[in-house]
Formats: structure tokens, sequence, C-alpha cells
């Protein structure tokens, strides 16, 4: 299986990687029983399987930790928007950077609520770019109150972050390289019409 392939079994059993082995399980048996197919209200052969697949991975430490692995090479992979030859005071660039950084912290956010926390470091890995790019950019959302700097010194996106993002027609989709030529054609194509308002 080629990891663009990989299914993420945190979603398919609706779990943040955070969870330990009780609500691995817990989780697993509720949806196990909702989508088994000799539910007849629920049902569902094709989720189940899904369900008993994720299961099978993540119950086991050392498959867990071999697909956590795999797991947080594809989400870099897929987050990455810069390389070596771009120019980072471009105007555009800049406007794309502040969009990939909202969106990792809404995605971060939708995905735990109560930890939305994501470190610089963290970033400067999934976006392949450096502190010292982004700290204009910080400044800037946290100015408009988007994002927030919590007690642990991660940065976390606020509700009028969540509201901005849904405005500009949702987070983007993490396997578009925005710098690619084409790739703006590609967005345009593959999400809602976004406002005018600069990110």
């Amino acid at each position: 299986m080629r990891d663009s392939d990989l299914p993420d079994h945190y979603e398919v059993l609706q779990l943040s990687p955070r969870a330990d082995q009780d609500t691995v399980q817990r989780v697993y048996r509720h949806l196990a029983k909702r989508y088994h197919p000799d539910n007849g209200e629920s049902g569902d052969s094709e989720r189940f399987k899904q369900v008993l697949e994720a299961f099978r991975v993540l119950s086991d430490p050392e498959k867990r930790a071999r697909y956590d692995v795999k797991l947080e090479q594809r989400r870099e992979d897929r987050w990455r928007i810069f390389d070596q030859s771009t120019a980072l005071d471009d105007v555009s660039s800049d406007r794309q950077l502040r969009m990939a950084l909202l969106s990792i912290l809404y995605t971060a956010r939708r995905n735990d609520p109560e930890r939305p926390g994501v470190g610089v470091l963290d970033l400067e890995h999934l976006l392949g770019c450096p502190e010292q790019h982004m700290t204009f950019h910080i400044w800037y959302l946290k100015e408009n109150d988007w994002v927030e700097r919590r007690d642990d010194g991660t940065l976390a996106i606020t509700a009028n972050g969540v509201d901005h993002v849904l405005d500009l027609g949702g987070p983007l989709q993490p396997g578009l390289r925005l710098l690619e030529p084409g790739a703006g054609k590609q967005a345009a194509t593959s999400r809602p019409a976004r406002s005018d308002r600069n990110v």
C-alpha cells in the first residue's frame, strides 16, 4: 500500500491520535455494534470492515507505532507547500501561508477541541517553512483574533478564526501543493468560491 492510500484509522474510529488503549477498545465496541451487518437499523458492511481494520492496527502497540510513523510522514508530505526556490516575500505566497496556517489550526481544533494547540516547531515541520517566515503571519492572525497563543505556548484557532475559515470556503485540502503550476485553478474547481477578503 502506498502512503498516499493510507487510511486514517483515527478518523474511522473518531478518535484523537492521543487516545489510550481503553478508549480505543470502548469506541471500537460501540462502532462495531452500530455497523455490524446484522444490525438491521444501522448495519453497514463496508464501514464495519473499516472499523475492524482500524481496530486491528490501533489495538496492537507495535502495529500502531509503525502506522503512526507512516501517518505522520504522509501528513508532512501533504501539508508541505514551500520548496527551496519559493520566493517567500511574494504577496500571493503570504496569503497562501496564512490560509495554510489557519487550515492546520482549524483541523487540529476540529480533531481535538479540548487540546487544539499546535507548536511552532510542528508548524515549521508541516509547512516546510522556517519560524522567522511565520512570525509576521502569526502576529497578523493574532491581531485579527483568528488565532490565540495558549498557556502552554502552542497556537490554536479561535471561534472567530473558525468563522473566518468557513467564510473563505473551508480549510485548504491538504493534498494540494499550492505553489505548483495550475494549483490556483485546481483550488477554484475543487472548493466553493472564496470571499475577496484577504486572509
